[in-house]
């Protein structure tokens, strides 16, 4: 089994674990209906399909000499490189998983407010205004760096670009919900995905 086969198989057990834990979750007081069917969810869906295929499912397209071409390995890297961009996947699930726990029964897989709901500002919330997308990201970005191949780095702009419209709408419903002061205040010293000692 290769190093991006394990990848493939730990991305799957990461999904199936978080959605199991969706049952942890409060009550929903109001679902924010332009969420669950904006762009930014197209986005991302189509985003992690190109990632996280494996590209020898393109290459046996039919009439796929340019999805071929597309998933073609740009570079071979060592194992160590593997190895090292592997446990960089692990570590953006670690933080992922870092922040839906700090976030606790205030998780939604939409956009939602809550029984109870307020602005979570301390742990990872304190570093990146989303930290789950950040996390995910992060752990994007290294599988395409295993996977070396076009798809996989437009599947990463997609993803981007898609979770980025998904926060967007998320802030806009929550200075709504919990007030344009205090979120604005929070977003003010707060970047959105990015650490500030990383340029965010």
């Amino acid at each position: 089994m290769t190093i991006q086969q394990i990848n493939y198989d730990a991305w799957w057990i990461w999904y199936v674990t978080w959605l199991a834990a969706v049952v942890f979750s409060a009550r929903t007081r109001v679902q924010n209906g332009r969420d669950a069917f904006s762009p930014g969810r197209l986005l991302f869906g189509v985003g992690f399909i190109l990632i996280l295929v494996p590209s020898s499912f393109w290459r046996r397209m039919p009439g796929g000499a340019s999805a071929t071409a597309l998933a073609r390995p740009l570079w071979a890297a060592s194992d160590l490189v593997n190895g090292v961009l592997f446990g960089l996947v692990l570590m953006g699930f670690a933080f992922c998983w870092w922040a839906r726990l700090h976030l606790g029964r205030l998780w939604s897989g939409f956009t939602t407010l809550k029984e109870g709901h307020y602005i979570v500002s301390t742990g990872p919330y304190g570093i990146v205004r989303h930290p789950i997308y950040s996390g995910i990201l992060f752990s994007a970005l290294m599988s395409v760096g295993l996977n070396a191949d076009i798809l996989a780095a437009l599947g990463f702009v997609c993803a981007t670009l898609g979770l980025a419209i998904i926060a967007r709408i998320e802030e806009r419903f929550l200075r709504e919900q919990l007030g344009a002061g205090a979120y604005g205040a929070y977003a003010a010293r707060v970047p959105m995905l990015v650490p500030k000692w990383l340029g965010g």
